[in-house]
């Protein structure tokens, strides 16, 4: 039975290729021909830049996304259960099963009885948890708020609630033009003294990563986040 590695991806196009693709998991990549991706696009990009020993035209992909049905799941473990074949998960950007529908093929390897073995790389969550000053022993992703206005308000005050009543670190995540949007509504509703981090193109050149509190915030220039990935770290 092969082995499903599950492989960080960049998170930017303009990272170092020494933190977007470690050694060990560059000789992992040019031994698997079987790939499961959430863009099929990006992935064969990411591969092609890699420096594969084969051509990418040689490999197999199966494109696992919000599309996918969970029936169609199991088999994409077809090559692994029945030819030995190891499998490359590969999320759009960062971590595979982090904000992301790879978990689905995961757990059905477990179900199946094979290996699974996660490589080191990058992760913007956890790059904005070090990077805040928030509370890293205690902490909670809560990936997108609702899009309805009242809904997210509603949302805002129940984490805002949670990190001054347990001190449990709240991030998210917004679809980059929604980013203003988001932070509008947290100034709007979050207490004066609570403290927000934004995080934006982590370890990307054009970085930017910024906590104080909410009544700062008021008072100071927007950050440049319009059509950039960000996370929101509320403590």
């Amino acid at each position: 039975m092969g082995k499903l590695y599950l492989i960080p991806t960049p998170m930017g196009e303009t990272a170092g290729w020494e933190v977007a693709l470690p050694a060990g998991n560059r000789a992992v990549l040019d031994r698997i021909d079987c790939f499961v991706v959430e863009n099929l696009r990006t992935a064969r990009r990411f591969l092609a830049r890699s420096g594969l020993s084969r051509p990418i035209d040689a490999l197999s992909f199966t494109e696992l996304n919000e599309h996918t049905r969970p029936e169609e799941v199991e088999a994409m473990l077809d090559p692994l259960l029945r030819e030995g074949r190891d499998i490359g998960l590969m999320s759009e950007a960062g971590l595979p099963c982090v904000a992301d529908p790879g978990a689905l093929l995961v757990a059905a390897a477990h179900r199946k009885g094979a290996e699974v073995v996660p490589l080191v790389g990058p992760n913007s969550m956890m790059l904005a948890l070090m990077a805040s000053g928030a509370n890293g022993q205690s902490f909670a992703f809560n990936g997108y708020l609702p899009v309805k206005p009242p809904e997210r308000i509603k949302a805002i005050r129940h984490f805002e609630r949670r990190a001054t009543a347990e001190g449990q670190t709240q991030l998210f995540i917004e679809a980059p033009y929604r980013n203003r949007r988001l932070f509008d509504d947290l100034l709007a509703t979050c207490h004066p003294q609570t403290m927000l981090c934004i995080a934006c193109d982590l370890l990307e050149p054009s970085q930017y990563i910024r906590s104080q509190r909410i009544e700062a915030w008021r008072g100071s220039t927007p950050p440049p986040f319009e059509k950039r990935p960000a996370i929101f770290v509320l403590f």
